[in-house]
């Protein structure tokens, strides 16, 4: 590898196990091996540097995750078995939720980085309606990435917000599966008595 690939190897590293506030330029030269001025002459400057290693990152992560789902689309089978790979793929994750989740707290110190996470939520909503519902992306009209996406990628926002700060009582699978199960219920059962309410 160059330098410019051990400096990207590095930065993963530095983010990986200190985030973006806490990583300094030496601590990524010291990760690397390269030399300090070497991340000017490749990447301009530190954040820039971090921000390519964040989208390595959350790029690396996509590109392994394969879940093997069962169940129809939009099944309750089909629900549990995403959840239940991504719960499985947590320690994996980790470090990418983490720096995600710094981003959006560090919204106006990283603009750069927050404009190109901005840019892909569209692919993200995209990606995860097609992992539960099973239409493939190129099917999904608008309304579907709006709002089975949406819900989807708050769900999943939600889900690594538990894993990172309270493993010990974060939500399972099947927990997620049956509490979904029973807000469907009891917001179809409102909707039954709504009608047969009297005027």
């Amino acid at each position: 590898m160059g330098h410019r690939e051990d400096l990207l190897e590095g930065a993963k590293k530095c983010l990986a196990e200190k985030g973006f506030a806490r990583t300094t330029a030496r601590d990524i030269v010291n990760a690397s091996g390269a030399n300090l001025a070497s991340i000017g002459y490749h990447y301009g400057s530190k954040n820039a540097l971090l921000t390519q290693a964040f989208i390595a990152m959350a790029e690396e992560w996509g590109d392994s995750f394969k879940p093997d789902v069962t169940g129809e689309g939009g099944s309750l089978e089909r629900f549990h078995s995403v959840w239940d790979a991504m719960i499985g793929q947590r320690d994996q994750a980790a470090p990418m939720w983490a720096a995600s989740l710094e981003i959006a707290m560090n919204r106006d110190r990283l603009p750069e980085l927050r404009e190109m996470v901005v840019a892909s939520e569209g692919e993200g909503r995209k990606g995860l309606t097609e992992m539960f519902t099973g239409i493939p992306e190129g099917q999904l009209e608008e309304r579907d990435v709006r709002t089975l996406g949406g819900l989807y990628q708050v769900l999943v926002a939600g889900m690594m917000v538990q894993w990172l700060y309270n493993p010990e009582n974060a939500v399972t699978a099947d927990e997620l599966t049956e509490g979904m199960r029973r807000a469907a219920q009891k917001m179809v059962n409102g909707e039954d008595a709504g009608a047969d309410a009297p005027a």
